[in-house]
């Protein structure tokens, strides 16, 4: 009753209703831009949640996440170019639809299917929530040391591309986290004599730069296509009617079900989810000759995946601080600026925290139906505005959500510097995440390891004596195991010889 009269609270607030509401407004529209993902887009309004309570906060970001995953899809019906890597998958036959004349039915059938499945996966994270912070009594120094060296490996055995360039990335991203004044003693370390740095290396910056601003120089290097102009396409959403729905029920809970499961694997997300939801439902469809040549199950299952992804993929972020997936990191980083620590004690210490965010979600999901009824037109014009334009719009919001933040000169140099390095790292194909979780857990991998060693006075058997932590490294090992395993048979079916 107390966590249901808090999501009551959270829907009734008129300050968390309208970050709500902003949150799956600018979603729609970031998500609509082709390129911009939901965790830029997040990143890029992650500055500006700095002067709003940790609720309001939390709900417009997880708001543009979900506005996000249906906003992609409305570049991928009407102009054959997925506004999210998520869809992707629903190009395949949504824009055959739309060059049958049925853009407006593969719009609706985008929005209610996102929104059923959106609704399901909340469900899910409710139920689910309160089971796995139960564990936050067998949780001490060496078991917080163990979880997260296991998120660690977890996103470096799963990053794109190398394990070899994942892991590297995730060391760096534990050197950054050094920076500043130790946690313990107080002593400054890698400052430089600059008196910026004493407070460390700001994640939000690192994010900002690594994301943002190095997608808009990928963007100011490519070729422009000469096509800045507003596209003749007109459509209109066209609500599916319960009878269609009924028929479609099938690719529904297979894309709702592969969401919900894909969401809390760490490297999976929305992508992957929509395209093993197609692959299933196809599988399973008792037509699958119209797959790839305007199957409305082809538009349903997709976007029922990874918009059930946006609730289940919170299950792991806040019941043991370990994100998943990019966006979900940007989502860590808002709940520690606002001094909010994830894992298993945020549901007994912020009950009215967690709720309220479950309120929101709710919230968010409503607003995400009613936005897309209303905001097609704008955004098919922002979409098809000339990319110098696009591009010095968004860099405007960057540079000015930098400023906001400490109104210092130095943090433009840090975004600049990490923009650069991000801009790098895409040219050399290096994976962004584990930079990004090694300098979000650098914090709790160090200070609980150290804790923990004092414990024993310097032995490190105090990590295989506690059960919880030794079970933890056991499944990082094997999973880092694991991913060797397969890189070893990825260079060998490449010809590549591996010895040793």
């Amino acid at each position: 009753m107390d966590g249901l009269t808090y999501a009551l609270t959270a829907v009734t607030t008129p300050s968390t209703v309208l970050a709500a509401a902003g949150g799956v407004l600018w979603g729609i529209l970031g998500g609509a831009l082709p390129g911009l993902s939901p965790s830029i887009a997040m990143a890029l309004l992650l500055p500006f949640t700095f002067d709003m309570s940790p609720l309001a906060a939390i709900i417009m970001l997880t708001g543009v996440y979900i506005g996000a995953e249906y906003g992609g899809s409305i570049p991928a019906i009407l102009i054959r170019t997925p506004g999210t890597n998520a869809a992707a998958a629903t190009v395949i036959d949504g824009y055959t639809l739309h060059q049958q004349g049925r853009g407006g039915e593969a719009l609706g059938l985008s929005l209610v299917a996102g929104t059923i499945a959106g609704l399901v996966g909340l469900i899910c994270l409710v139920l689910l929530t309160a089971p796995l912070s139960a564990l936050a009594l067998y949780f001490k120094p060496p078991a917080y040391f163990a979880l997260a060296f296991l998120g660690l490996s977890i996103i470096a055995a799963l990053s794109e591309g190398s394990l070899v360039k994942g892991l590297i990335m995730g060391v760096i991203g534990l050197m950054v986290s050094t920076v500043g004044t130790d946690p313990l003693s107080g002593v400054t370390r890698f400052t430089f004599d600059e008196p910026d740095l004493l407070g460390g290396i700001d994640y939000i910056f690192v994010m900002l730069g690594v994301f943002a601003v190095a997608e808009l120089m990928s963007k100011v290097a490519e070729k422009d296509g000469g096509d800045g102009g507003i596209t003749k396409t007109v459509a209109r959403v066209k609500l599916p009617s319960l009878q269609k729905l009924w028929e479609l029920r099938r690719a529904q809970a297979i894309g709702t079900a592969v969401g919900i499961i894909e969401g809390p694997i760490p490297g999976a997300g929305g992508t992957v989810a929509a395209f093993l939801s197609y692959n299933e439902t196809k599988r399973w469809s008792k037509t699958p000759e119209k797959f790839g040549n305007g199957s409305e199950e082809g538009v349903v299952a997709p976007e029922a995946a990874n918009n059930a992804v946006t609730s289940s993929a919170l299950i792991p972020t806040l019941s043991f601080g370990i994100p998943g997936s990019n966006s979900m990191a940007i989502l860590l980083g808002g709940l520690l600026i606002h001094g909010i620590q994830p894992g298993p004690m945020l549901l007994s210490s912020r009950p009215d925290l967690v709720y309220g965010l479950f309120g929101g979600l709710f919230m968010s999901n409503i607003f995400m139906l009613i936005f897309g009824l209303l905001v097609l037109g704008p955004a098919i014009w922002l979409v098809n505005r000339p990319k110098p334009y696009l591009t010095a719009g968004i860099f405007m919001v960057v540079l000015s959500g930098i400023y906001v933040i400490n109104q210092s000169l130095f943090d433009f140099w840090i975004v600049l510097a990490a923009g650069i390095i991000g801009y790098g790292m895409r040219l050399l194909k290096f994976p962004v995440l584990p930079l990004i979780l090694g300098i979000v857990l650098g914090y709790m991998v160090e200070s609980n390891y150290r804790r923990s060693l004092l414990l024993t006075n310097g032995e490190h058997r105090v990590f295989f004596e506690n059960p919880l932590s030794l079970g933890l490294l056991i499944c990082a090992g094997l999973i880092i195991g694991m991913a060797i395993l397969s890189e070893i048979r990825r260079f060998r079916r490449s010809g590549v010889e591996v010895h040793g």
